[in-house]
């Protein structure tokens, strides 16, 4: 009798256990929030097939006589520089990237001073970015024509690529010779400079 009893105790001990682990609530732990990390405002693309972009064989005829504000005064316009192979890179003081190509570009237009035009255009907005765009220049030695793109100039320029750097080669008849987008080490200042060469030998050429 006393062994039944004892069985008949352990039985609803298991029973009781067994109700109580049905009624708890079994839940997946919450992974830890994380914010996303906020993608760059200049990421670094790959450089473009060397072929000038469709829809951007020519500098446009009131692109070429808009009037660029100059970064220290004046103002100043692409038509200003026609018979003349012409450099524009666009830029902006808070893109890595840039800083970096600057060096490199730099190298190429001391070897072609006189020769060829070139053009350093920030897409930033000068009523809100002029301390910064200084601060750059004093930090980075850039002897390019230097001016401001507003947002009409900037939109033709990139044609479509929402990103910098960029660098467009005019021939001296206003024809793109060639864009690309981004800066890759050691590689865009030599890239720059056969693309040059090749604009300059079609001027005399023609």
């Amino acid at each position: 009798m006393g062994k039944l009893f004892l069985l008949l105790l352990v039985a609803a001990a298991s029973a009781l256990n067994v109700a109580s682990q049905s009624g708890r609530r079994i839940t997946t732990p919450r992974p830890t929030q994380t914010a996303p990390i906020q993608p760059p405002l200049n990421p670094e693309p790959e450089l473009s097939p060397p072929v000038a972009p469709s829809g951007l064989l020519f500098l446009p005829e009131n692109l070429r006589e808009r009037q660029i504000k100059s970064l220290n005064s004046g103002s100043f316009r692409f038509a200003d520089f026609h018979g003349k192979v012409v450099v524009i890179n666009l830029w902006a003081s808070w893109c890595g990237p840039c800083r970096m190509e600057v060096p490199e570009y730099e190298k190429v237009r001391k070897a072609y001073a006189g020769h060829v035009e070139f053009i350093g255009l920030t897409t930033e907005d000068p009523r809100t970015s002029s301390n910064r765009v200084n601060k750059f220049l004093r930090e980075i030695s850039f002897g390019f024509r230097l001016g401001w793109a507003d947002r009409e100039t900037a939109r033709t320029l990139m044609n479509g690529r929402n990103s910098i750097p960029q660098t467009l080669v005019i021939d001296a008849d206003g024809r793109v010779v060639n864009h690309w987008s981004g800066y890759s080490p050691g590689q865009s200042g030599n890239k720059l400079k056969q693309t040059i060469d090749q604009a300059l030998q079609t001027a005399r050429r023609t």
